[in-house]
């Protein structure tokens, strides 16, 4: 038994090649924030050597606005599009595939000033924001099918390691003694053809994922050696029979749509809380505390915010690292009910130090406490969990479908708090951060009545529960004895010790 749960040199090196496609996610949300003046300069000069007028400054807002959502409504258009992709080419291929939109994405930005084209910047933003739409969605469902289930949140949460870091390495790279330059800008927006080579020179070495290839492709014998050299073992039956055991119970249904997604008693209540839980995290307030930081570190006599700003990034970084060695001792839902719980503190903390910092000097300090807790705690749970919990609340039917509208729902939410957020601060003020307040509250009493633990439990355990809930009229969990609420009785596997 321990045998299987082992964790293998296979199996690391498919994870960790997947989670490239996380890094750039990250990477190319935080890299157009460091040189956002110089591209404005190159946006000026270019209209002024085509029209010999300056633009003006309605147009050059309206220009930069275009060229920083424009990567999420790409992102928005490739989440939804995952199901076109995972079904008929597989998890690795689709992931193989979708590096032209990188490298494609990547020139476009990198040569934009050789060629004094803006639209080639703004066209390159969104080919890169379709790539990491789809990441968004084929790297959590490939790491989730690959993984082990006791090991499945642990590696989950690598697939929001590699966006943080992939935001910490664009803070870094954009200071003005790296590439945040005016000669270098370009080289910094164009860096994302890197990983991309890397991921396209790798991903042939790495197994396609056994359950597409038994449930989708019925290659058992395929499936079988992929299985074999990912847990290090030769005897996978007990992951071969759950499997069939999958596929019989999908060969009976009729194929699984996203308006059946909202349609079916058995899928409804999974695909409301997918969506609760990534709306839970962009409306938490992480990008309004990152847009604040940087004022809050110089109110507090930061010389240079830029590099507290970059130690936020640390912590992000280190909490997710701490994330992946809880998630499967705490569980899934005790974690996101921590993480919000606590943002939320924090959030109260940091609307009494912004209201009070004008009289209160010692405010300032208590803000940069509250920002790095905040971090921290958005790390431990509402970051990595959403992502990789949708994989495991759908069987191999619906999940392309599932992850689809949970991705997409998650886009759009960004793209909504990234346009709206200004207005919020400019009309409330210091008192922003009442609205995330709020909507932390909320989402953490609907967490705690709502969403299943499932940790330990494999995906036809967790799929089946919804149905018998649908089937009794139940639509909310129930207390079992202990701190986790449980969906059926149904009790998660035996957490056994993992061979490092």
């Amino acid at each position: 038994m321990e045998d299987k749960k082992k964790i293998t040199g296979s199996l690391v090196c498919a994870v960790l090649v997947a989670v490239i496609g996380s890094l750039q996610y990250g990477y190319n949300t935080g890299v157009i924030n460091a040189p956002e003046e110089i591209i404005k300069s190159f946006f000026n000069e270019t209209w002024a050597e085509r029209t010999g007028a300056p633009m003006s400054t309605n147009l050059l807002t309206s220009l930069w606005s275009l060229s920083v959502a424009i990567f999420s409504v790409g992102g928005m258009i490739g989440s939804f599009s995952v199901g076109l992709f995972v079904n008929r080419f597989g998890r690795r291929n689709s992931m193989l595939m979708v590096n032209v939109l990188a490298l494609a994405g990547g020139i476009l930005m990198g040569f934009s000033k050789l060629a004094k084209a803006m639209e080639m910047l703004i066209v390159g933003r969104f080919v890169v924001g379709l790539f990491c739409g789809l990441c968004t969605g084929f790297v959590p469902m490939y790491i989730s099918e690959v993984s082990p289930t006791a090991l499945r949140g642990a590696f989950g949460t690598l697939n929001q390691l590699g966006v943080v870091v992939g935001i910490l390495v664009a803070q870094v790279f954009g200071l003005n003694v790296i590439m945040g330059t005016e000669a270098l800008w370009p080289l910094l927006l164009g860096f994302t053809i890197i990983p991309a080579i890397l991921q396209c020179a790798a991903l042939p070495f790495c197994p396609e994922s056994p359950r597409f290839l038994l449930i989708n492709k019925m290659e058992e014998e395929k499936a079988k050696a992929v299985l074999q050299k990912l847990r290090g073992t030769l005897d996978v039956s007990t992951d071969i029979q759950e499997m069939k055991d999958e596929s019989a119970k999908m060969s009976q249904e009729k194929k699984v749509t996203i308006p059946e997604l909202f349609r079916s008693p058995s899928f409804r209540q999974a695909i409301l809380i997918a969506i609760a839980l990534q709306l839970s995290q962009q409306l938490s307030g992480i990008n309004a505390v990152f847009y604040y930081s940087t004022g809050i570190f110089r109110d507090a006599g930061v010389k240079e915010p830029v590099y507290a700003t970059i130690g936020a990034g640390v912590v992000n970084t280190v909490f997710t690292v701490v994330s992946l060695f809880l998630v499967e001792r705490a569980g899934r839902r005790t974690l996101h009910l921590v993480g919000l719980g606590g943002m939320a503190i924090c959030a109260a903390i940091m609307t009494v130090a912004l209201v009070l910092k004008g009289t209160v000097y010692w405010m300032s300090y208590i803000s940069i406490i509250a920002i790095l807790a905040f971090v921290a705690l958005f790390e431990i749970g509402p970051g990595p969990i959403p992502w990789f919990i949708v994989s495991e609340l759908f069987s191999q039917g619906p999940r392309p479908a599932a992850v689809a509208v949970a991705g997409c729902s998650n886009w759009t939410s960004n793209f909504l708090v990234a346009m709206l957020f200004p207005y919020a601060a400019k009309y409330c003020g210091d008192y922003v951060f009442i609205i995330f307040i709020v909507f932390l509250v909320f989402f953490f009493f609907f967490t705690f009545f709502k969403v299943p633990e499932t940790k330990g439990r494999t995906f036809d355990d967790i799929s089946s529960g919804f149905e018998r809930r649908a089937g009794d009229g139940v639509v909310t969990a129930t207390v079992e004895k202990g701190p986790v609420v449980e969906m059926t009785s149904i009790q998660p596997v035996k957490d056994v010790a993992v061979d490092m």
